[in-house]
């Protein structure tokens, strides 16, 4: 049996004095990457906190701009009511009509203003969900009652389907009925010929409201945008009927508030289809167990 050779103990401690400086230069290359790392979480939370600061200025300057817009605004609808009554003399045609333009523009105004400080609620958490027990049938009667004054084109029909074997719903009735109004009065704004039909249909435990037009429709590639803040399509009819461009937004987000949210189904010249689907129960709440 032959003997084995002695170790080379200084090879061995050559390698293993390389082996100890390898790790203390990796150990030094990971501090470097671990202080790197924290200077960056410090960097991008000072970023979040400067966007949450420069967020809560702008929710702020929106609500303080609508709540200062709103009583000349008001002053303005009351003085056109006044003169379009009559109260201090006849009007002469060219006089009514000036009067009615500004009338038209201060209540265009007006929407605006309310949409700028439901956006400025929403962004800021300060908007109230307040679900109840309410009859679809209630929903329908009151959107048909608040849509008949103003159904001044002959032409344009506004259907509500009468709903079928729908069960009590228990959400935000206002916020609901906000979305539907904004979906109505886009419908009717930009269908000149045929009609504005809405139903609502029970997908399992959600409810999808259909507002469905006969108007300009609008191309796929403006689908996504036409939900983002002050969006404007570029066609004939949108340039004579200018909208504050916030409405399709807010709908969105009061979608989600409710837990729903919204679809939309067009194409150019043949007509839209608007949709929000949410739960027939309210999930944020705790509805009683049998509707009163």
């Amino acid at each position: 049996m032959q003997p084995q050779p002695a170790p080379d103990v200084a090879a061995l401690q050559a390698a293993l004095d390389e082996s100890r400086q390898q790790v203390r230069q990796l150990q030094q290359e990971l501090d470097e990457t671990n202080s790197g790392v924290l200077a960056l979480y410090a960097e991008l939370d000072n970023h979040t906190q400067q966007l949450r600061h420069a967020t809560e200025l702008k929710s702020r300057f929106l609500a303080y701009m609508s709540h200062e817009f709103r009583t000349p605004i008001a002053s303005i609808r009351s003085l056109t009511r006044l003169l379009l009554d009559r109260i201090d003399g006849p009007l002469t045609a060219e006089q009514e009509k000036q009067v009615n333009f500004i009338r038209t523009t201060s209540e265009e105004f007006a929407e605006m203003v309310n949409d700028l400080l439901d956006l400025a609620k929403v962004e800021a958490g300060r908007i109230d969900v307040s679900p109840a027990w309410f009859e679809l049938v209630d929903l329908f009667v009151a959107l048909r009652g608040m849509f008949k004054p103003v159904l001044v084109n002959h032409e344009v029909q506004l259907v509500f389907e009468a709903p079928q074997g729908t069960r009590q719903l228990f959400t935000d009735n206002a916020k609901l009925s906000q979305i539907l109004r904004n979906f109505i009065a886009n419908a009717l704004k930009f269908t000149t010929r045929g009609e504005v039909r809405v139903s609502a249909v029970e997908q399992g435990e959600f409810i999808v409201f259909s507002v469905a037009d006969t108007g300009i429709g609008i191309a796929p590639e403006y689908h996504a945008a036409i939900f983002h803040d002050f969006t404007q399509l570029d066609s004939p009819i949108q340039k004579r009927l200018r909208g504050t461009g916030l409405g399709l937004s807010l709908s969105k987000r009061l979608a989600e508030l409710l837990g729903g949210s919204i679809a939309l189904t067009s194409e150019a010249g043949v007509g839209s289809t608007f949709s929000v689907t949410v739960p027939l129960r309210l999930a944020a709440a705790q509805p009683e167990a049998t509707a009163p």
